[in-house]
C-alpha cells in the first residue's frame, strides 16, 4: 500500500508475466477520477482544478465517452494578463463565457486498463504529456498521470536497492 496525504492506493500483486511480473495500467491508474462535461465552461475547469488540487481532468460527452483533457496550464494559459487594464468583473466573465473545448485539448491519447506499464512509460515521455485517460469499452474508468508512473519507478528503484535484490 502507498500512502500519499488522505489518499491511499492500494496495489494488487501484478501477475506475472514471461520473465517476471506484468505492469498494467490497473495496477497503478486511478479509479476516483473527477470529469467534466464538455459542454461546461471555463469557470468549472477552474473551479474544479483548484477544488480537488488535480492537475489534469478528463472531458466527456454526453454519453460518457473521452473528448478531451484539460489542464491547470490550459486554464492558466487562458486567463487574462492581470497586467492589462482589465476590472474584475471582464477578467471573471472570460472564465465564465470561454467553452471548455476552447481551451482543451481535444482526442486525447488514451490507454486502456490492459496497457502494458513499459507502452504507457514510453507515451507519456516521447509525447511529453501528464497524464493518460483510461478508457474501457470507450467509458472513462480512470487516469494515470506522470506521478503514478513515477511511484512505479519508486517502488522498482526499492526492490532494486532491497538485500534480496529485484523480484524478477
Amino acid at each position: 500500500m502507498l500512502e500519499f496525504a488522505a489518499l491511499q492506493i492500494f496495489r494488487p500483486a501484478p501477475a506475472p508475466g514471461p520473465k517476471g511480473p506484468a505492469m498494467f495500467v490497473r495496477n497503478y491508474m486511478t479509479t476516483k477520477v473527477s470529469s467534466l462535461r464538455d459542454d461546461v465552461h471555463l469557470l468549472e475547469a477552474a473551479l474544479l482544478i483548484r477544488r480537488s488540487g488535480k492537475r489534469h481532468v478528463p472531458v466527456i460527452d454526453a454519453e460518457g465517452t473521452v473528448v478531451g483533457i484539460i489542464t491547470d496550464r490550459d486554464v492558466a494559459r487562458m486567463a487574462p494578463s492581470l497586467l492589462t487594464r482589465i476590472t474584475p468583473e471582464e477578467y471573471n466573465a472570460v472564465f465564465e463565457m470561454t467553452p471548455i473545448k476552447r481551451a482543451m485539448t481535444a482526442n486525447p491519447v488514451t490507454v486502456t486498463p490492459q496497457t502494458n506499464m513499459r507502452e504507457v512509460v514510453s507515451l507519456l515521455c516521447s509525447k511529453r504529456i501528464g497524464a493518460l485517460p483510461v478508457v474501457e469499452s470507450g467509458k472513462l474508468v480512470g487516469i494515470l498521470t506522470r506521478s503514478d508512473a513515477l511511484a512505479l519507478l519508486n517502488e522498482l528503484l526499492a526492490e532494486a536497492d532491497s538485500p534480496s535484490g529485484p523480484a524478477v
